[in-house]
């Protein structure tokens, strides 16, 4: 996964101003990458001096492994590496999975892994490229950015066995979807009403959502495509979310210079229009999460 910050050819801008609203003009500068072996570590060594001898010392940590209270039996980190729940491949491939290989007595939890990155992010262009992504009856899957009473943006929100991705967000009273935004997608309706209230305290935390109207954003058909790429823009202008299944992912993409501009109708957007963007989402951690059963799942009608 890259992360991209905007820069205009024209103007140097500082990585935390926001991009330029001529699309034209518009460059996207790495600025991190989660990837391969360094997944899951990073390696900073700082070097000082003690009693005149110069020591070092060495961070190894990108992300948090959650396990606190929930259905699903998450797991820290060594449990994770230890167990084959979350690994690096020798060809650089990261793995995260849920137990499916225990049979379980009855009440006891399944295992699974949940992280979070240390990094906190406000604004920028993230692009997620998946091999294969699980799905099945009872499970979860989730690829999203939080942060407690800072909104959420779930830009992969796959249950059970479902074949459509659900682009999800959740704040509080006072951020609404624009239902004649421009998008492919379908809007999440209840009752056929549209759910155009992004606000977590109602609905049992629904959100608004957008289905996309692909069957290769989820699910069995998407392994079966080899994969695909997320991509989410996140500015004042808005957040936008693409997806590709692999056959179809920009020359730009693949090449490292990600150009928005030309990737047509996003699946799923949030306009401004009746929404502040940089009110309602800040200081957001990236956040990979399968989860079995729980509350959610309770509220989803496929079995």
């Amino acid at each position: 996964m890259n992360l991209f910050r905007p820069r205009s050819p024209e103007v140097q801008r500082s990585p935390s101003r926001r991009a330029s609203e001529n699309k034209n003009t518009t460059l996207w500068v790495i600025e991190d990458t989660y990837e391969g072996q360094t997944f899951f570590k990073y390696v900073n060594i700082f070097y000082f001096l003690r009693d005149s001898v110069l020591m070092k010392f060495v961070s190894l940590s990108t992300f948090d492994f959650y396990t606190g209270p929930d259905p699903t039996n998450f797991v820290n980190q060594s449990t994770a590496f230890a167990g084959g729940l979350a690994y690096v491949t020798s060809d650089n491939k990261v793995i995260m999975k849920g137990d499916n290989t225990t049979w379980l007595a009855e009440g006891v939890n399944r295992s699974s892994v949940r992280i979070s990155s240390q990094a906190v992010y406000n604004t920028g262009l993230f692009v997620l490229d998946l091999d294969m992504a699980p799905w099945g009856c009872g499970s979860l899957l989730l690829f999203y950015f939080s942060a407690l009473y800072n909104g959420e943006i779930d830009i992969i929100e796959g249950v059970h066995d479902n074949e459509h991705n659900q682009v999800t967000w959740h704040t509080a009273p006072g951020c609404n979807l624009t239902a004649t935004a421009n998008f492919t997608g379908t809007i999440v309706q209840t009752n056929g009403v549209d759910n155009l209230q992004c606000d977590a305290l109602i609905d049992n935390n629904a959100g608004c959502g957008i289905t996309e109207w692909s069957r290769a954003s989820y699910g069995s058909y998407f392994d079966s495509q080899g994969g695909g790429v997320f991509a989410m823009k996140w500015d004042a202008s808005g957040i936008a979310v693409w997806s590709f299944y692999r056959a179809a992912i920009p020359q730009d993409i693949t090449q490292g210079l990600p150009d928005p501009s030309t990737w047509g109708e996003p699946v799923a957007a949030l306009p401004p229009t009746h929404c502040n963007i940089l009110q309602y989402f800040t200081n957001h951690s990236i956040i990979f999460d399968i989860t079995f059963c729980g509350g959610f799942l309770q509220h989803i009608q496929k079995w």
